[in-house]
């Protein structure tokens, strides 16, 4: 039975019967979405609304037009996130729907034909914003810099950017970051007095939770200015000047040993043709007997090869320069530059709940953000970024995890 028919296959909005050119489109669907891997309810620029599929998970989507199927067959995944961002097309539940396309990743992938001349233009984004020193300034710039008044909208009251760690189901946001701050602090070791080291400090969360509550002192790094500002006036307001040392530095600048390094979600922003370095750093930074705990997210092993080649929807729109690597590739980084991985821990599903708090709050605000002078397409951008991730995360094709490592000949 074609899916288009209207005795089971179809809500009636505008018109009972699909024209003649969405029955073909219909055709096609139907035809590559064969496996049922999830449900589908389109409505077509007519208003005909079909449904394809009869299983979880159940998306939707709108088509304001035909433009967006031109976007993905010509650009592919780019092509169909730039039409969102157009208008184009919507969607209920952006989050399902992502999860919905990576049951299906393989068959979509199918519907798009990205020229050579596509992939070219990737390769040379992703040359075009190279993380040199000069350049990981420019691409901190162009997603930390939004503004602080835009972050701590959505944000917790400790202002973490980063995945939080939920202990118990009632859990808060802000309760689950203090969480992921006091894991870190025990995976660390570190004794009161001791020197550590935070490469990308973001807000000082970190830093205040570790000189307040352990008594450590914290040299917090940052390429951002704006996360500099807020970070030493939080440290000035608790009085622990004393204890924490904030500066505008690069990780490849750092020119003294620390009892403990601590990097939480700065990985992804180093750069492949950076994670040597970045690895160099670490090992020249660390003290004997000492341990340095990652926050890394990573993608799963066999979507790297791909993904490494293009500059995908983050990369392109919210994460210039940015790279994650797969679990593999980072333990072969770790043991390369003679570190041993004491343990890990992987938390992925508490990043998609961390999201979820973030994208509720970034909703209940956006009538104050816009007032900041941020358009529709700045929130629609947002609210794909955020679903996006959410749904990477529930899938799993993405994770994040905790990583200590200590120097390979103490292990």
């Amino acid at each position: 039975m074609k899916v288009y028919e209207p005795s089971t296959t179809y809500i009636n909005t505008r018109r009972a019967e699909p024209t003649w050119f969405e029955k073909k489109l219909l055709e096609k669907l139907q035809a590559t979405l064969s496996q049922d891997c999830g449900t589908l309810h389109l409505t077509l620029p007519s208003g005909f609304t079909c449904k394809l599929g009869s299983s979880h998970p159940e998306a939707h989507i709108r088509l304001h037009n035909f433009r967006p199927l031109v976007r993905l067959y010509l650009g592919g995944a780019n092509g169909w996130s730039e039409s969102y961002l157009a208008g184009e097309w919507d969607s209920i539940n952006l989050t399902t729907l992502v999860k919905w396309a990576l049951a299906y990743e393989n068959e979509l992938t199918g519907l798009s034909k990205a020229s050579f001349f596509t992939q070219m233009l990737h390769n040379i984004y992703h040359w075009q914003r190279d993380n040199s020193r000069k350049g990981s300034r420019k691409n901190i710039a162009a997603h930390y810099d939004l503004g602080n008044d835009f972050y701590k909208h959505w944000l917790d009251q400790s202002m973490t950017y980063s995945s939080a760690l939920y202990n118990h189901p009632d859990d808060s946001l802000h309760q689950a970051q203090h969480n992921k701050y006091a894991r870190i602090l025990e995976l660390l070791e570190a004794k009161a007095g001791q020197n550590v080291v935070e490469i990308g400090c973001g807000w000082g969360g970190f830093a205040l939770q570790a000189s307040r509550d352990h008594a450590l002192n914290v040299h917090g790094i940052t390429l951002s200015q704006e996360q500099l500002k807020w970070a030493e006036k939080r440290i000035e307001n608790e009085a622990l000047n004393e204890q924490v040392k904030l500066s505008l530095t690069d990780y490849r600048d750092l020119n003294q040993q620390y009892d403990a390094v601590v990097s939480i979600e700065m990985f992804e922003a180093v750069g492949e043709a950076h994670w040597d370095t970045y690895f160099e750093t670490l090992k020249r930074v660390l003290k004997p007997g000492g341990n340095a705990v990652l926050q890394i997210i990573t993608i799963e092993d066999e979507r790297f090869h791909t993904y490494r080649k293009q500059a995908d929807f983050i990369q392109r729109y919210v994460f210039p320069g940015g790279m994650l690597p797969s679990v593999s590739i980072l333990k072969d980084k770790i043991n390369e530059h003679g570190f041993v991985l004491k343990k890990h821990q992987l938390f992925g599903k508490d990043y998609a709940r961390t999201i979820r708090e973030w994208h509720r709050d970034f909703e209940h605000s956006w009538e104050d953000i816009r007032d900041q002078g941020f358009d529709e397409t700045f929130y629609r951008l947002w609210r794909y970024y955020l679903a996006y991730c959410e749904g990477g995360f529930e899938h799993g094709s993405i994770d994040v995890g905790l990583y200590v490592l200590c120097h390979a000949d103490e292990a």
